[in-house]
């Protein structure tokens, strides 16, 4: 049995078609396969006496960063800013070498 499509045939609207399709019908495979084994495990778990508590978080959650306001300024350069955290750039690095202190760059 061949079911081989000749792809290069395809319009580039009809091989994105193809694609969302075929996106769409993983996802919905996915989540019938994730419902199935959250009923077995809640079917074995009763078949003990047990209940189970299933986090069904199906979406991912998205982790959204503070913006960390600058703490220091290189005086040279008002542009040129930090924010304290993580390794100091290399402006501050050489104001350090010199024997400055990082307070002294305070905004």
């Amino acid at each position: 049995m061949n079911n081989m499509i000749e792809y290069k045939n395809f319009s580039e609207a009809e091989l994105q078609t193809v694609i969302d399709n075929a996106e769409k019908a993983l996802k919905d495979k996915q989540v019938k396969k994730r419902k199935q084994v959250i009923a077995q495990i809640n079917e074995l778990a009763a078949s003990i006496g047990v209940t189970v508590d299933i986090n069904d978080n199906s979406e991912k959650l998205v982790r959204k960063g503070k913006k960390v306001a600058a703490k220091f300024r290189n005086p040279d350069n008002a542009s040129q800013t930090w924010t304290g955290r993580g390794i100091a750039p290399k402006w501050m690095q050489l104001f350090l070498d010199a024997g400055h202190e990082k307070t002294e760059f305070l905004i």
